[in-house]
C-alpha cells in the first residue's frame, strides 16, 4: 500500500470515527467549544481523501496538520481536568506523522527543506 493511499484510508477512518463520537458522547450542545472545529476536522479529511489523484496530497497534509491541532487541544482539554484523552492523543500523533510523512515524500530529491 503507498504511502498516499494509506493516508487517505486513514483520513476516511480519522473523519468517520470522529464524527460516530460526536454522538456516542452526545456533543451536538451548542456550549460545545469542539463542535465546529471537529465537523471541520471531518470535512475536512474526507474531501482531502476523496481528492482525485497525487493532487491529494497537499490537501491531505493541510487535513492532517488541521486534524493534528483541533485532536492536541482536545489532549490538553482532558489533561486540565486530570484524565488521558488517549483517542484523541493517538489521532494527534498519528495526523502529525502523516502530515509530515506526506510533506517529505512530496519534496523532490536533492531540495533543500
Amino acid at each position: 500500500m503507498t504511502l498516499l493511499r494509506f493516508a487517505r484510508v486513514t483520513a476516511f477512518g480519522l473523519s468517520a470515527s470522529t464524527f460516530v463520537f460526536l454522538f456516542l458522547h452526545d456533543s451536538w450542545r451548542t456550549n460545545n467549544l469542539f463542535l465546529v472545529p471537529d465537523l471541520l476536522l471531518c470535512v475536512g479529511l474526507a474531501l482531502a481523501a476523496a481528492m482525485p489523484g497525487d493532487r491529494a496530497a497537499p490537501y491531505l497534509i493541510t487535513a492532517f496538520a488541521y486534524a493534528a491541532g483541533v485532536l492536541a487541544t482536545s489532549v490538553s482539554s482532558y489533561a486540565v481536568d486530570g484524565r488521558l484523552g488517549l483517542p484523541s492523543l493517538v489521532g494527534a500523533l498519528g495526523s502529525l506523522a502523516l502530515a509530515g510523512a506526506l510533506l517529505v515524500a512530496r519534496r523532490p530529491a536533492g531540495q533543500p527543506a
